[in-house]
């Protein structure tokens, strides 16, 4: 982990793993959906609306694994002071935050004609609202911290903890539909155990396979973006000293 700290060498690295990832991502989640959504029948009891599974769950799952990233990238800038573990937290804000946007919608969507209404003020959907509100929040600190970094303050572990007091949220959506009762059905997959037949199973994990592939890419690229961002304020201010 530590031979990654230079930042020169994870950039090498991260141009050969943009492509390897985003590519395989991409043709993963466009042949699951179309199998999904084209090939899969019907559900007896949810009719055609079963399909929005194939990018609802995938967009919950990541929603979930961005803030966990997130947290894991805080740990590691808190206790380890990894250089590079607070770019990679900021790198993984931005994406998280579209998962769990579209896990919104989409499940709003599939509870329209489920429920009967948009939304209800369930646990697992508040609880994954808070989510949405979580990431607005660090994305708004991570910036307010870079601001500050780049006029020489030192409010860099201000967004790192906060990722780790955000991630007590995570097993509160993982464990809502077991605590409270709930509309949302109970978790149909589990590891070791699934309630989800075959024909819709396969499509799924691959759907979940091929876009935890393109948010890889994505917080690759954005990485190494920020970098270049670090890079080039540094520059400016080694002229604007010189």
């Amino acid at each position: 982990m530590h031979g990654l700290a230079n930042p020169a060498r994870f950039l090498r690295l991260a141009r050969w793993l943009l492509p390897v990832t985003l590519v395989p991502g991409l043709v993963l989640s466009l042949g699951a959906l179309a199998w999904g959504l084209a090939l899969a029948p019907p559900d007896h009891l949810m009719g055609v609306t079963v399909k929005i599974l194939f990018i609802h769950v995938p967009c919950v799952w990541l929603g979930m694994a961005g803030w966990s990233t997130i947290a894991m990238a805080s740990l590691a800038e808190l206790v380890w002071r990894h250089p590079l573990a607070g770019v990679a937290a900021r790198a993984a804000a931005v994406p998280g935050a579209v998962f769990t946007a579209l896990g919104l919608i989409t499940g709003s969507i599939w509870g329209r004609p489920t429920w009967g209404t948009w939304w209800v003020w369930d646990g697992r959907l508040t609880s994954f609202l808070i989510l949405l509100f979580l990431y607005f929040g660090y994305i708004a600190l991570a910036d307010a911290a870079q601001r500050d970094a780049a006029g020489g303050g030192s409010a860099g572990r201000i967004p790192a903890i906060f990722g780790l007091v955000g991630a007590i949220n995570i097993p509160i959506i993982n464990r809502s539909v077991v605590w409270w009762n709930s509309l949302h059905q109970p978790a149909s997959l589990t590891l070791g155990k699934s309630a989800i037949d075959g024909t819709y199973l396969w499509p799924l994990l691959i759907a979940a396979l091929g876009f935890s592939l393109i948010f890889g890419a994505v917080v690759l690229a954005r990485m190494r973006m920020l970098l270049a961002q670090v890079q080039t304020e540094a520059r400016l201010r080694r002229k604007a000293l010189g």
